[in-house]
């Protein structure tokens, strides 16, 4: 087997940090040598995760002083909070140009930096690599992620909206101006740090929405949909925090065009993922459960047809720090590095 691939994980010590070392450590071409955290730089990772005891894995460092150049990292991933990234890759690529990076933060995923500004409440810090970044939704822009050095990962809300509903928009399939998407994720989706609103005592036992209205995958969805429809497009987004770890329970509401009914989009789906290993769509009328995708990098899809004409009701599952995050950045590392897209990430959902 050819040399291994030398990796960094930038934020190792965050939900996201932490799920890309446990499928890492078994990518058979992956070789983890750096791993950073700020609060918890100079402790092993055991000492934040214990599950990984039993590993060699390297200390985490802090990001402040690194030689870039002397690391020679093949793939870095970033797992930062936005805005940190592009003052990071800024000088992480200036000073070592050959690394390929897949950010996990939103920091690269909106083309227009202005509406960067308008959506993250800053001025963009390196407009320079945005021109260059590549959004990582694998199934829908895998041409373009090959050639790429500079990978925008997708939002998980995003993700397991724009899979069912992109190959519908692009087969004008549906009407663009009826789109309503209701999305729910576990409580992994809010990160790590500790926020009174995040206790157990806060969330367990209730359901609620937020960021009504206004949340920033807003931005993520009009500029993936509206490339896909060829003009703009805006959708009602609304998520919601469930009282569990992991995963997204996507449900959307769409119409049909010209007399397509619910099982003509279904038909249209199941063709257009026939062949993508990690992307499902179940027999018409059958919806996913959160559990049936759980610690695997898959998506799932149902659809059923709504009591009212014309319209049907689609249903998506994925595990957000997985497909929603960490796993499909390692898909996005095998694009780019030339690995098999399965390798290291082929793993069955862990159930019950």
């Amino acid at each position: 087997m050819a040399t291994k691939a030398k990796i960094g994980v930038l934020g190792a010590s965050g939900y996201t940090g932490s799920e890309l070392v446990r499928m890492l450590l078994r990518h058979p071409r992956a070789e983890l040598v750096l791993l950073t955290a700020e609060r918890s730089a100079g402790k092993p990772m055991r000492e934040v995760f214990p599950q990984f005891s039993p590993y060699e894995l390297p200390t985490l460092v802090a990001i402040e002083g690194l030689d870039w150049k002397a690391l020679a990292l093949d793939v870095v991933f970033c797992a930062l909070p936005h805005a940190t990234t592009q003052k990071v890759l800024k000088d992480l690529l200036a000073a070592a140009p050959e690394t390929k990076v897949v950010d996990l933060s939103a920091d690269f995923r909106l083309s227009d930096v202005g509406s960067y500004a308008k959506w993250y409440g800053h001025e963009h810090h390196a407009p320079e690599l945005q021109k260059e970044a590549v959004y990582g939704l694998v199934e829908i822009h895998r041409r373009d992620i090959r050639k790429a050095r500079l990978i925008a990962n997708p939002g998980c809300y995003t993700s397991g909206a724009q899979l069912p509903l992109t190959p519908l928009i692009r087969n004008k399939a549906i009407d663009l101006d009826e789109i309503v998407i209701d999305a729910k994720s576990g409580m992994t989706g809010a990160g790590r740090s500790a926020k009174e609103a995040m206790l157990f005592s806060e969330v367990s036992e209730g359901f609620n929405a937020y960021g009504v209205g206004k949340h920033r995958h807003m931005a993520e969805l009009d500029q993936e949909f509206s490339l896909a429809a060829g003009r703009p497009v805006t959708v009602t987004f609304t998520p919601h925090l469930l009282p569990q770890n992991r995963g997204i329970l996507s449900t959307i509401y769409v119409r049909g065009r010209r007399g397509r009914t619910a099982q003509d989009l279904h038909e249209i789906l199941s063709k257009f993922y026939a062949k993508e290993p990690f992307v499902h769509v179940l027999p018409f009328g059958e919806t996913p459960h959160t559990r049936h995708v759980r610690g695997s990098n898959m998506t799932m899809i149902g659809v059923a047809a709504d009591r009212i004409e014309g319209r049907a009701i689609i249903i998506s599952a994925l595990d957000n720090l997985v497909k929603g995050a960490s796993g499909q950045a390692i898909q996005n590392m095998n694009l780019i590095m030339g690995f098999p897209e399965t390798m290291g990430i082929d793993q069955v959902a862990l159930f019950p």
